[in-house]
């Protein structure tokens, strides 16, 4: 009997001591914080990589429809919102003509700063700055396929008038409207900063769409390339949902987050 008990405890530490070794979980690697860490998209394109492999990212060509046709109902809505680009005041043209300049990364999210109150750029919230910059890279990429497949023409280059960007113009007239990539760009950075910033959703979201609708002011971009540019960067953010190392530097980022709020 004492020997049957022996041989059962002896099991049932064997079994638990498999248990521990079967189920414990390496924690995953800290996402990097440094461009030099994660890479870049291209030396021509001074933005660190996405998370998503290329074969992950949406369609574009499959999720968007064409852009629309000469003579219909869509089309006409693009030319009369061009016009209302033309005619828009000269702060909202120079706000366009900001929202243009992809330049440097503290430019690109100047304007979100004064919103959420704190910087994202100063490298005081490192992992949020990341947790941004390789998103963004995820959704202008997106964009990517839809825009060498239709080579739609720019308003500017169709009516024959300039941009708030001169300097940008000879690039834009080689590079296809639909969708907007600065559009995919700017919904992007609303939709993470939303996330980690809920209370002030409403104001984020308002700046993301601003972000874009500025491509139309500039005459850069068609009404129809900026819908189908949020629409593209929704879907990113969807399949960044599922991302593990997007998932683990988000909760990185809000604690950071957190620490700032404390103080």
């Amino acid at each position: 009997m004492r020997n049957g008990i022996g041989a059962l405890l002896a099991l049932g530490l064997l079994a638990g001591c498999a248990t521990t070794a079967t189920t414990s979980v390496t924690a995953p690697p800290v996402p990097p914080t440094s461009i030099e860490a994660v890479g870049m998209l291209s030396p021509s394109i001074p933005f660190p990589k996405g998370y998503l492999d290329p074969k992950a990212l949406p369609d574009s060509l499959a999720l968007l429809p064409p852009p629309p046709a000469a003579g219909t109902a869509a089309k006409a809505a693009d030319e009369e919102a061009f016009k209302a680009g033309m005619a828009a005041p000269a702060e909202r043209q120079a706000l366009a003509a900001a929202d243009a300049d992809l330049s440097s990364w503290a430019h690109i999210v100047s304007s979100f700063e004064p919103i959420v109150g704190t910087s994202l750029s100063d490298g005081s919230n490192p992992h949020t700055e990341m947790l941004l910059r390789r998103s963004i890279a995820d959704a202008g990429v997106s964009t990517g396929k839809a825009k060498a497949h239709y080579q739609r023409v720019r308003p500017f280059v169709e009516n024959n008038v300039g941009t708030c960007r001169p300097q940008d113009e000879p690039a834009l007239r080689k590079d296809g409207s639909y969708p907007s990539g600065h559009t995919a760009i700017g919904w992007m950075m609303a939709l993470v900063l939303t996330d980690l910033f809920p209370d002030k959703a409403d104001a984020i979201l308002q700046r993301g769409y601003d972000f874009g609708q500025s491509r139309v002011v500039c005459r850069a971009h068609w009404m129809t390339d900026t819908v189908s540019g949020r629409t593209i960067s929704a879907a990113t953010y969807a399949r960044l949902q599922s991302d593990p190392t997007f998932k683990a530097q988000r909760e990185l980022a809000r604690a950071e987050l957190a620490k700032v709020a404390g103080k």
